[in-house]
C-alpha cells in the first residue's frame, strides 16, 4: 500500500521542490549583490503580467509539452528517450518538406499535412534506435543520445548544401508560402472579443498540444495498447507471460514518443520561424525530460511543468533584460529545479512519506485503544 495519498505524490511533493529550487536561487541572487525580490516580481511581470508575455510563455510551454509528452510516453514503458532533441530537429524536417512541396492555399489544409510530416519524421528517427534494442539488445539511452548528434549533422549537412536556396548565405530553408503560415493566439482571439497581444510568437499550435496531452492520457489509460505499455514498463516478465511481445512495445512505444517529438516543430518550424533553420529545437528536447520528470509522466502534471519552465525562459529574458543578473543565472535556476525535481526528488519525498507514515501510525493506535462504540458494547446490569 502507498505510504502517501496520490495527490500528495503528485502536487505537494513537486510543489516543496519548486520552492526549495528557488529559495537556492534566491540566496544566489542575494550572493551576487541583487534582491531576490526584484528577481522574481520582474520574471513573474514580464512572463505573466501582460498577454504580451503570456505569448512568449505560452510559446515556450508548447514546445515543452511536446517533448515532456514524448518523454513521458516511454517512461510508461520504463524506456528512457532521451533523444527527443533529435526527434524534434528530424520533425521539422519534415514539416519544412511539406510546406515547401505544395503552395497551400490556407493554414487549414497545410496543418493536418505538416503534422503528418513532422509526426512521421519523428517516429521514424525513433524507430531507428528502438529496433536497436528490441533486436539486437542495444540500450535505448546510448543510441538515442547517439541519434541526437547524428540529426544535428545531418540536419546541418541538409540546409548548407541542399535546401538552402540558391545564392543565400543563411543556412535556412526558404520562407514557407503564405498560406502554410499559422494563426497566432491573437488572430485567434481578438476576434472574439478577448484582447491578446500579437507580438508574442504563440500560435494555434498551443491547441494542438492540449489535444495531444488528451490523447496521450486516453493512449495510456484507455486503451489496450496504453495497458500492455504500462504492463511491460512494471514487469517484463510478467508482461510476456500475458501474451504481450516486448519487440512490439518497445517498437510501438518508441515511435509514439518521437512522432510527439516531431509534433513540436509545428510550433517552432512552422509557427514561428516560418522556415527551417540551424538549431531550431534549441534544446526543448532535453528540457522534456525534466518536465516528464517533474509531471510524473501523466500529461497535466507535463502541461503544468512546462507551463512553468515557459514561465523561467520568458521570465529569465526579462530578467537578463531589464536587471543586471546575467542570462546565465536563469540557466542555474532551471538547473536548480531540475535537480530538486528529478535527481533529488527522494530527499524531499522520504520526509513526507514518514509524516505521513507517522500520521497513519498515530491514527491506527488511536482506534486501537478507544474502546469499541455502539450497543455491543455495553454490558448488561447485573441481576440482584
Amino acid at each position: 500500500m502507498d505510504v502517501m495519498p496520490r495527490w500528495a505524490d503528485v502536487i505537494l511533493v513537486p510543489v516543496i521542490s519548486i520552492i526549495l529550487a528557488f529559495a537556492i536561487s534566491g540566496l544566489v541572487i542575494l550572493g551576487i549583490g541583487e534582491n531576490p525580490w526584484d528577481a522574481l516580481t520582474t520574471m513573474v511581470s514580464g512572463a505573466l503580467g501582460s498577454t504580451y508575455g503570456w505569448g512568449y510563455t505560452l510559446y515556450y510551454a508548447t514546445n515543452f509539452i511536446f517533448t515532456g509528452l514524448c518523454v513521458a510516453v516511454a517512461f510508461h514503458a520504463r524506456l528512457f528517450n532521451i533523444g527527443g532533441e533529435g526527434q524534434a530537429a528530424l520533425g521539422g524536417l519534415g514539416v519544412a518538406l511539406v510546406c515547401l512541396a505544395v503552395p497551400w492555399p490556407h493554414w487549414a489544409l497545410a496543418l493536418p499535412a505538416a503534422i503528418l510530416g513532422g509526426a512521421l519524421f519523428g517516429a521514424f528517427w525513433a524507430a531507428i534506435p528502438a529496433w536497436a534494442q528490441a533486436w539486437r539488445g542495444s540500450h535505448i539511452v546510448i543510441t538515442t543520445i547517439m541519434f541526437n548528434f547524428i540529426a544535428a549533422a545531418l540536419l546541418n549537412y541538409l540546409l548548407v548544401n541542399t535546401l538552402k536556396p540558391q545564392g543565400s548565405m543563411d543556412p535556412a530553408t526558404a520562407r514557407f508560402p503564405e498560406g502554410a503560415h499559422l494563426p497566432t493566439l491573437a488572430e485567434m482571439l481578438n476576434p472574439i472579443g478577448i484582447p491578446f497581444s500579437g507580438a508574442g510568437p504563440a500560435n494555434v499550435s498551443f491547441v494542438i498540444a492540449l489535444l495531444a496531452c488528451l490523447l496521450v492520457w486516453v493512449l495510456i489509460w484507455r486503451t489496450r495498447l496504453g495497458y500492455e505499455i504500462r504492463a511491460y514498463g512494471h514487469s517484463e516478465p510478467a508482461a510476456v507471460y500475458a501474451g504481450i511481445s516486448p519487440r512490439k512495445i518497445i517498437m510501438l512505444t518508441m515511435m509514439i514518443s518521437g512522432a510527439l517529438a516531431g509534433l513540436m516543430a509545428i510550433n517552432n518550424v512552422m509557427g514561428e520561424a516560418e522556415r527551417l533553420v540551424l538549431n531550431s529545437v534549441e534544446g526543448a528536447g532535453f528540457i522534456g525530460i525534466a518536465v516528464a520528470l517533474m509531471g510524473r509522466s501523466h500529461p497535466l502534471g507535463v502541461l503544468l511543468a512546462a507551463i512553468l519552465f515557459g514561465f523561467l525562459y520568458q521570465g529569465g529574458a526579462e530578467l537578463a533584460l531589464f536587471t543586471s543578473i546575467p542570462r546565465e543565472l536563469i540557466v542555474v535556476i532551471q538547473a536548480l529545479v531540475i535537480l530538486f525535481t528529478g535527481a533529488l526528488d527522494n530527499m524531499v519525498r522520504m520526509p513526507i512519506e514518514a509524516l505521513f507514515l507517522r500520521a497513519r501510525d498515530r491514527r491506527a493506535a488511536k482506534a486501537s485503544a478507544e474502546p469499541p462504540a455502539g450497543p455491543e458494547a455495553k454490558t448488561e446490569p447485573a441481576a440482584r
